[in-house]
């Protein structure tokens, strides 16, 4: 199996949304849900209307876990996912295939979709739909760095059983060695 990154470049996040906006705007909101919420890519393409339309939070059973998940929908992507539904029913799903038959996209369609995207716009890491998970916590923990709880907060939203886990899933354990590896001399004493 392989591990995917984050996507710690926010020029970066902009130019795949540039991207999918211009390709599709299922896509570009497939990404934006998916970096704006933390939810996991089979959580995301069961959503339907009828699970967001009028409400605050996602309320749903967690597809790998069988745990309930209550998440505020963030107000900039609430408003999005306003105007994403207009017209449609509350049966459809948020992700429909073009395949016919009220499907979702699939998990492979869904990893194309955000793996393209980002070849496009020159990202060389490993980068997959658990990306867009693994983003949204990184840039929650950057923007959040200072308060002592956003850890524990992360580490509940991806339902993780330690916060060594969760620093390690969204990559800043690995920006932390590469960092202190960076900045180590022997001249320190000198």
């Amino acid at each position: 199996m392989n591990t995917v990154e984050p996507i710690r470049d926010l020029t970066k996040i902009k130019q795949i949304q540039n991207i999918l906006r211009k390709q599709s705007i299922r896509d570009y909101m497939l990404f934006r849900l998916g970096i704006y919420s933390g939810l996991r890519i089979s959580d995301i393409l069961k959503l339907k209307v009828s699970d967001i339309k009028g409400k605050d939070h996602f309320i749903l059973k967690e597809q790998k876990t069988g745990k309930p998940k209550i998440l505020k929908i963030q107000p900039e992507l609430k408003l999005e996912l306003k105007n994403y539904i207009l017209g449609l029913n509350d049966d459809e799903y948020l992700f429909k295939s073009q395949k016919g038959d009220n499907l979702p996209i699939s998990r492979i369609q869904a990893w194309k979709i955000i793996s393209n995207a980002a070849k496009k716009v020159g990202i060389k890491d490993s980068i997959g739909t658990h990306s867009l998970r693994k983003s949204f916590g990184y840039h929650m923990y950057m923007k959040n760095s200072s308060n002592p709880r956003i850890i524990p907060i992360l580490q509940d939203i991806f339902n993780h059983s330690s916060s060594a886990i969760t620093l390690r899933y969204i990559g800043i354990s690995q920006d932390e060695k590469d960092s202190l590896l960076d900045d180590f001399s022997f001249d320190y004493a000198i």
